[in-house]
C-alpha cells in the first residue's frame, strides 16, 4: 500500500514539473511576442525620426526604412534561430508568415471591409513576389540549403526591388508620404537613442525568449520546431500588421493595401532569409516545409491573381476575403494533422 503511494505521489512530482515547465514555456513565448511587438514599434519610430535627422525624403522613408524596420522581429527571430542551430524556425517563421500576411491578415481585413487593389498589384509588386517565392522554392529544392552566395542573391534582388520601386513611386509621393508620422521631424536626439536601445533590446531579448519557449513547446508537444514556426511564430511576428489591419478597417481608414503585405512578403524572404543565411546558411531539416508548407506559400501567392479580377474586378470583397481566410484555418489545421 505505502509502496503504491509512494509511486503514484512520485507520478504527481513528476507530471506537475512537467506541467510547470510547460507554463513557462508558454509564458516565454509570450512574453517574448510581447517583447517583438514593443521592439518593433519603438525601431519604426526611431528608425523614422533618424531618417528625418539624415534628410532622407518621405518617399524613401515610407518605401524603405519602414519596411525594414517593420520586418525586424521575423529577421531577429530567424537570426536567432539559425544560431541556436534550428533552421527550421527560420524558415518556418518566413514561410509561415508570408502565408498568414495574406490568409490571415489580409482575409480578416477584406472581411471586415472590401479592400481596392491598384493596379501596380499585377504589373509590378505581385509578379515580384511570385518570383521570389519560387526562386526560394529552387534553391531549397536544389540542395535543401540557403548559401551564403544564394543569400547575397536574394539581397541584390531586394536592392534592385528598391531602386525600381521608388522610380516607381515618384508619381505616388503623395500617398507614401501619409504613412509616414511629420510628427516624427522634430524629435530629439536623446529620444531617439533611447527608442533605439528600448527598441534593440525589447527585440533581442524578446526573439531569445520566443525561439527559447518555441523549442520547449515542440518537444513537450513531440511536435517539430517547424510546425511550431509555421504557425504559432508565424503568426505571433504578424501580429502587428495584423492589428494595424484591423484597427484601419474599423475605422474606414486607408491604413493599409494588398500592395503593402505583397510588400512584406517580398521583404520577409530577400531580407529576412538573405541576411540570415549570409551570417549562418540555413538548411531544411523538416521534411513537411518542402513537401507541405511551402506549396501552401506558392498557392497563397498565387490565388492573389484571379481574385483580383473574378467576379469583381479590382476589389477585395467580403467573399474573396472569407474565402482566404478558411484556406488558413484549413492550413493551420493540417499543419497538425499531418
Amino acid at each position: 500500500m505505502y509502496k503504491r503511494f509512494y509511486t503514484l505521489r512520485y507520478e504527481f512530482y513528476i507530471f506537475a514539473i512537467k506541467y510547470f515547465v510547460m507554463i513557462i514555456s508558454i509564458l516565454y513565448v509570450l512574453i517574448g511576442l510581447v517583447l517583438l511587438v514593443v521592439g518593433g514599434e519603438f525601431l519604426v519610430r526611431s528608425s523614422v525620426a533618424l531618417s528625418f535627422r539624415l534628410k532622407l525624403s518621405k518617399m524613401v522613408i515610407g518605401l524603405t526604412v519602414v519596411s525594414f524596420a517593420t520586418s525586424a522581429p521575423e529577421l531577429l527571430v530567424s537570426i536567432q534561430a539559425a544560431l541556436d542551430g534550428l533552421s527550421d524556425i527560420s524558415l518556418g517563421n518566413v514561410v509561415g508568415s508570408n502565408i498568414a500576411n495574406i490568409g490571415l491578415v489580409l482575409g480578416i481585413t477584406a472581411i471586415i471591409g472590401p479592400l481596392a487593389i491598384d493596379k501596380d498589384f499585377y504589373k509590378f509588386n505581385w509578379p515580384v513576389m511570385v518570383v521570389l517565392s519560387f526562386a526560394l522554392y529552387l534553391v531549397l529544392d536544389n540542395d535543401g540549403i540557403i548559401s551564403q552566395v544564394e543569400g547575397g542573391l536574394f539581397i541584390l534582388s531586394l536592392l534592385v526591388y528598391l531602386f525600381v520601386l521608388i522610380r516607381r513611386s515618384r508619381k505616388l509621393s503623395n500617398n507614401v508620404a501619409e504613412e509616414v508620422d511629420d510628427a516624427l521631424q522634430t524629435t530629439s536626439n536623446f529620444k531617439i537613442f533611447i527608442w533605439l536601445l528600448i527598441g534593440g533590446c525589447a527585440l533581442y531579448f524578446g526573439s531569445e525568449l520566443l525561439v527559447s519557449g518555441a523549442e520547449d513547446i515542440a518537444l513537450k508537444l513531440g511536435v517539430s520546431e517547424g510546425v511550431i514556426a509555421v504557425t504559432l511564430i508565424a503568426v505571433g511576428t504578424s501580429v502587428p500588421e495584423l492589428a494595424a489591419s484591423v484597427i484601419a478597417a474599423l475605422k474606414q481608414e486607408k491604413a493599409i493595401s494588398l500592395g503593402n503585405l505583397i510588400g512584406s512578403n517580398i521583404f520577409n524572404i530577400a531580407s529576412v532569409l538573405g541576411i540570415t543565411s549570409l551570417i549562418q546558411p540555413i538548411a531544411v531539416k523538416d521534411e513537411t516545409l518542402m513537401g507541405v508548407n511551402i506549396f501552401w506559400m506558392l498557392g497563397f501567392a498565387m490565388v492573389l491573381l484571379p481574385l483580383a479580377f473574378i467576379p469583381k474586378k479590382m476589389v477585395l470583397t467580403r467573399v474573396k476575403g472569407l474565402i482566404i481566410f478558411v484556406a488558413y484555418c484549413i492550413f493551420i489545421a493540417l499543419v497538425f494533422i499531418a
